[in-house]
């Protein structure tokens, strides 16, 4: 026994080690086999490879790179994902997570361990729902300032850019003056060789390829008995031989063309039986479908009919499947009208009114398939099978050509359908006021729930009639707001107007009591419809009493100020109107809504309404000196002097020692000529309320009059008053330069810098007067001063790149271009001067540069339009004009240059509407307004900002 069981024990031993050895000497094998194959050959690369990563050899990414070739540090992007983490590790549940830390080094007294202590617990609901009502808490926090965050990110994005711009950004300018290359050039280019000289393992095996002898191809086709080459009628094939005229000669073997497609006849015919239900005869096919493949179907060339023939296939088993299925029947009339088949067409359609005669489609098709005198033949089967179709009634009348004919036809159908409210209009259309009011009647009785039919016989009716219709269709239609609002506006047509305003309050407690909702929109919608239509007072009744519906306390000036912007921009001007008015009652004391109310009276009222308007405002806000001044121009500008003095008077009392109103009387004074009287106003103001501003005014008064050295005397007594105000300095400056003293004017100019360094008249005045003298370099240098002092101003680039091309050093002036738009990115004068500044061909690109950057800036759009009209692309330019002075209507330069293009390219009518809009907008800024409107010749002109619009549209440089 034990010998037995001692040799099976090495029988079994000696078979486990023949099998390792077996096992041992083929993996040695194999691995001889593939000792030169690495084992990474062949396999795609893992997402954000870069060669030579990680021994420090980065490259720089193209467009079809998605790796990370770029600093650690770096921001990533779209292309440079995450890829730190291996797939393994991504895929990895949460339950392998490494062993957590929980040293006491790694505890915190506050936050606890870094790790959780309680992952390996049981998780139960209350867990679950401890974690929802957190990660709620977590939305709820990551929501507040979100949008402040996302907006910080992305300046923090946007300037690292700057600081550190992408290989792509780099190249952008280099790869934008590709464009201007040309074909020459292009093939000029050497090709790119591969310079690295490294050797490639190619498996040259797998990509060697034995051409298969031509006599195999023919046995094989011959044996098969089919060939899938059909003759063009131009070339030879395989097998078969081919005619002179291209006409081929079936092989041995080779199926006919005419054979298969009969067979795919019978496949299509057994497909489409199987498509019907076995049990029930009916088809499954879906109408829908088959409706909207058969529009598309138009038979162009000889291609379509094989889709014609599938269609009347398909639509052939569609009406025998189910005949009664009335869109089947259409759709197949349908495709034979549209293959040009007109009588296959009626014959189809008529055998459809023969099985579906109760579809009053399919007999409306039918009358629109046949000739029109049997079309009525059609339709009179069809209303006797229909009696109760307002279709086929409808399409009766259609084809009648008579008037009277129609009423006969109509008055039947009415007869038969005595509660359709289409025929009731239709019949009431053809007939005349009299006629009309007495089937009205009659229409009201059969359709009481219809609003029109009761609002059109009141419209007939006279005002007692009316008032009695309108009370009726109120008992019978208690929750619709259209018979009360036509009642007011019957109330205020016959001149009730008391009764309006009562109408609109019982509409709204009427309807409430009808549990009906009181919708606001709809509300206001009436108004503006009805100050369309002239009914003011109702439209005003219906603003005062719905205008409070909804809206919350606190948010009631906002909505209120919007619905009147809304009815503005509308062109309701009367609702508008009627909100400002109420909004005014409940704030009366709220200077903003009186100036809003003012602007809109004088862009839409008429005088009387604006300066009606200004006086009760200055009865509610006394203290607002905005609206005083607002009054006091306006009776000026009417040439009522008088009344404007007593205005500014009665100012002066309520505000005592007002600067504003005090230079207001004094440029009233002065502007009509009146000067003695406005030296005793300036003189009293400097007296009272002795402001800089006053000293500038008295200054500034002597000098136009003239009076060069009483100028000068106010001015330094402003200057030991105000020593830090600039404009002193730059009055008297000017008045020295006008008087020839350049040396005192300079002197003057390097104390005001003093003084007021960040003062940009003063360096700029300082640097032009330099210029004048020739002096470039002192210029220069004062003008460099200027941008280490103010180092983010523009017009001080402006005025050095400027200085540069004045000089003659283009270079120079675009590398201080370069510069200042590093430093202003968002300027529009430094953008606008970069575009023109430009060759020519790179203008256009130049100026989407631009628009990227600062698209909502007036200076960057007026130059836009300049370099269209430059290029004589004259629509495009006016465009960009009307939205430069949309954007800025402030700035004078938009208005001179577009009046200036007005003039040479458009009509009389174009220019005045400009002069007309210019001066409601009354531009007050500008380098070339300011510089005319300011000027001591212009002082007395000023005023009239038409003469002062012609004055600096001459004033303006050609264009470049």
């Amino acid at each position: 026994m034990c010998q037995d069981l001692v040799g099976s024990f090495k029988l079994s031993y000696y078979n486990e080690y023949k099998s390792y050895l077996r096992f041992d000497c083929s993996m040695n094998v194999q691995n001889l086999v593939n000792k030169k194959k690495k084992a990474f050959i062949g396999m795609t690369a893992p997402p954000g490879y870069v060669p030579g990563l990680g021994r420090g050899a980065t490259g720089f990414t193209t467009r079809s790179d998605i790796g990370p070739a770029r600093d650690a540090t770096d921001i990533s992007d779209e292309r440079h994902k995450n890829f730190s983490k291996g797939k393994a590790a991504q895929e990895r549940p949460p339950e392998e997570d490494d062993d957590e830390d929980l040293n006491e080094s790694n505890y915190d007294e506050f936050a606890g361990y870094g790790g959780s202590l309680f992952v390996g617990g049981p998780y139960d609901k209350e867990d679950e729902e401890a974690d929802i009502v957190y990660d709620n808490i977590d939305k709820r926090m990551d929501e507040r300032r979100k949008i402040k965050r996302e907006e910080r990110l992305k300046e923090e994005i946007k300037r690292y850019r700057m600081e550190k711009p992408k290989i792509q950004q780099q190249f952008e300018d280099i790869k934008r003056d590709l464009g201007t290359m040309s074909a020459d050039d292009w093939a000029a280019i050497p090709e790119v060789t591969n310079m690295t000289r490294t050797k490639k393992n190619k498996n040259t095996r797998a990509e060697r390829f034995t051409p298969v002898p031509d006599s195999l191809i023919e046995r094989v086709a011959y044996q098969h008995g089919h060939n899938s080459y059909v003759d063009g009628g131009t070339s030879t094939v395989v097998s078969g031989t081919a005619t002179q005229y291209g006409l081929k000669t079936p092989a041995p073997g080779e199926l006919d063309l005419l054979q298969i497609g009969v067979a795919k006849n019978s496949m299509l015919g057994v497909k489409l039986d199987q498509a019907s239900d076995s049990r029930t005869g009916q088809s499954v096919v879906d109408p829908k479908g088959y409706l909207t493949d058969l529009n598309s179907i138009t038979p162009r060339n000889l291609g379509d009919v094989g889709d014609i023939k599938k269609a009347r296939l398909l639509l052939q088993s569609v009406t025998n499947t189910n005949p009664k299925h009335p869109p089947g029947w259409i759709a197949s009339a349908r495709l034979e009208e549209v293959t040009g088949k007109l009588q296959q067409a009626r014959n189809i359609i008529v055998k459809a009114c023969e099985i579906c005669p109760n579809s009053e489609d399919v007999w409306i098709e039918a009358a629109r398939l046949q000739p029109p005198e049997m079309a009525k033949s059609i339709i009179a089967k069809a209303v006797r099978h229909l009696p109760q179709s307002v279709k086929i009634w409808d399409k009766a009348t259609q084809l009648e050509d008579d008037t009277t004919a129609k009423r006969r036809v109509l008055r039947k159908a009415l007869e038969n359908i005595p509660n359709s409210v289409k025929l009731w209009k239709d019949a009431v259309e053809l007939e005349e006021p009299s006629d009309a009011r007495i089937l009205l009647g009659r229409a009201v009785e059969c359709c009481p729930n219809s609003v029109e039919l009761w609002l059109a016989l009141a419209k007939l009716e006279t005002y007692e009639n009316a008032r009695k219709v309108l009370n009726k269709a109120r008992q019978k239609i208690p929750t619709d707001r259209k018979i009360w609002i036509n009642a007011a506006r019957l109330e205020e047509a016959n001149g009730n107007k008391e009764m309006v305003h009562k109408i609109i309050e019982r509409a709204v407690q009427s309807l409430k009591a009808n549990m009906v909702e009181i919708n606001r929109d709809l509300w206001l919608k009436e108004a503006e419809e009805c100050d369309v239509a002239g009914s003011i007072t109702t439209c005003q009744a219906i603003v005062r009493t719905i205008i409070s519906f909804g809206v919350e306390q606190e948010d009631r000036k906002h909505t209120w100020i919007e619905d009147a912007e809304s009815f503005t921009a509308n062109r309701a001007f009367n609702a508008a109107r009627a909100v400002y008015a109420y909004t005014l009652t409940v704030f009366p004391t709220k200077k903003s809504i009186w100036q809003r109310a003012a602007f809109f009276e004088k862009n839409n009222g008429s005088i009387e309404q604006y300066e009606n308007l200004l006086q009760r405002a200055v009865t509610y806000c006394p203290k607002a000196e905005v609206l005083w001044l607002m009054r006091a121009k306006s009776k000026w500008l009417a040439g009522n002097v008088p009344e404007a003095r007593a205005i500014l008077n009665a100012a002066f009392q309520a505000n005592p020692n007002s600067e504003e109103i005090w230079i207001a009387a004094i440029t009233l004074e002065s502007k009509n000529n009146e000067h003695e009287r406005a030296r005793k106003l300036l003189q009293k103001a400097r007296e009272t309320a002795g402001t800089a501003r006053v000293w500038m005014k008295s200054a500034r008064l002597e000098w136009c009059l003239g009076n060069l050295d009483g100028a000068l005397h106010t001015i330094s007594v402003g200057v030991q008053k105000y020593p830090e105000f600039h404009k002193f300095y730059l009055m008297k400056g000017q008045i020295e330069i006008q008087r020839g003293n350049k040396d005192k004017a300079r002197a003057t100019y390097d104390l005001g810098i003093k003084r007021c360094p960040n003062s940009i008249p003063l360096w700029t005045s300082l640097a032009t007067l330099e210029t004048e003298d020739n002096n470039i370099t002192k210029a220069r240098s004062i003008l460099e001063k200027a941008r280490v002092k103010n180092p983010h101003n523009d017009e001080l680039w402006v005025h050095a790149i400027r200085l540069e091309v004045k000089a003659g050093n283009n270079n120079v002036a675009q590398a201080l271009l370069a510069r200042a738009l590093q430093t202003c990115p968002k300027s529009g004068r430094l953008w606008s001067e970069c575009i023109f500044m430009s060759p020519r061909p790179t203008r256009k690109t130049k100026s989407v540069d631009a628009l990227k950057n600062c698209d909502n800036d007036a200076n960057t759009v007026l130059a836009v339009a300049n370099l269209f009209w430059s290029e004589r692309k004259n629509a495009k330019a006016k465009q960009w004009f009307i939205k430069a002075v949309k954007l800025d209507p402030d700035l004078g330069d938009t208005w001179a240059t577009y009046y200036k293009f007005t003039c040479l390219h458009g009509s009389e009518e174009e220019v005045q509407s400009l002069i007309k809009k210019c001066l409601q907008a009354d531009p007050h800024h500008g380098e070339y307004w300011c510089k005319t409107r300011k000027a001591i010749e212009n002082w007395e002109k000023d005023a009239n900002v038409e003469l002062m619009l012609k004055m600096c549209a001459k004033s303006l440089p050609d264009l470049r």
